[in-house]
């Protein structure tokens, strides 16, 4: 990024040493450049140093027809872009059933999809509820076929969840790893933070079980879910608002949830 003045009133995009962008920083990159003009900046984007793979995956995504370039996206291996100023549950809903889990990627029962679905949609619900956010949620996704794996970021820019944990006076003198770990013990209420509680125990059990990985950066902390169970850590970096990137692994295992095991092969819960 090229900064032509120290307030960001003006600043352009190059793309000259961009070998790779992720969906992580697809969805970074497109909240940050709301980021600046929610405070008075404006973005404009060299896309003639756009790579030409690069520009297709952007172009695929819909990264591209967001931010002013006339490729239109389409279907394929990419969780479409998404900004969403306000909480749509319907809308999102149906971007994580359909264009996340809905693909066949990760081979699951329609009623294990929907509750991940539910679970993930927590994550949504408590970024708007409890952010402070003023620009909204971003979101984008990505099958890799060749590493095996489905991912998908969630990403705000608000206070964090370490910020948010010590606004309640019985969690201030909490550390950024405390504060993060207790976001995740059950019974503390998802309407008291912005990850964690009960509501999410299925999704946790269900990376383990996949073998996937659930990550949460947040301030300076560092949280990631695996089969190697839960580990909380301290970054050196800090990053005001919530990252949370949730990566499955597409095998060819069947997963459901226990109500529906007379028609599966391999039960889940």
């Amino acid at each position: 990024m090229k900064q032509e003045s120290r307030d960001f009133e003006s600043c352009e995009v190059q793309f000259h040493y961009c070998e790779f962008l992720g969906h992580n920083g697809v969805a970074f990159l497109g909240g940050l450049v709301h980021l600046i003009k929610a405070h008075g900046g404006h973005v404009t984007f060299d896309w003639e140093t756009l790579p030409q793979k690069i520009r297709i995956n952007l172009a695929q995504n819909g990264f591209l027809s967001n931010f002013g370039d006339n490729w239109q996206p389409w279907q394929g291996n990419s969780i479409p872009y998404r900004c969403d100023l306000q909480h749509d549950p319907k809308a999102i809903t149906n971007y994580l059933r359909y264009n996340w889990l809905g693909k066949g990627w990760v081979n699951i029962s329609s009623g294990l999809r929907d509750a991940i679905t539910e679970q993930v949609l927590e994550i949504y619900l408590n970024a708007f509820e409890h952010s402070q956010s003023a620009i909204g949620v971003f979101s984008c996704g990505q099958h890799y076929p060749k590493a095996g794996v489905l991912q998908l970021t969630v990403i705000d820019f608000g206070i964090g969840i370490p910020t948010n944990v010590r606004s309640l006076p019985q969690n201030s003198t909490k550390t950024t790893t405390q504060a993060i770990e207790w976001a995740f013990l059950p019974g503390t209420s998802t309407r008291q933070n912005c990850v964690g509680g009960t509501g999410l125990n299925l999704l946790k059990d269900f990376v383990m079980k996949n073998h996937g990985n659930f990550m949460i950066y947040s301030n300076d902390g560092y949280a990631i879910i695996d089969d190697n169970g839960i580990r909380y850590e301290n970054k050196s970096t800090n990053f005001s608002g919530t990252l949370v990137n949730i990566s499955f692994r597409c095998d060819e295992s069947y997963y459901c949830l226990a109500s529906e095991v007379p028609q599966i092969q391999k039960p889940l819960f």
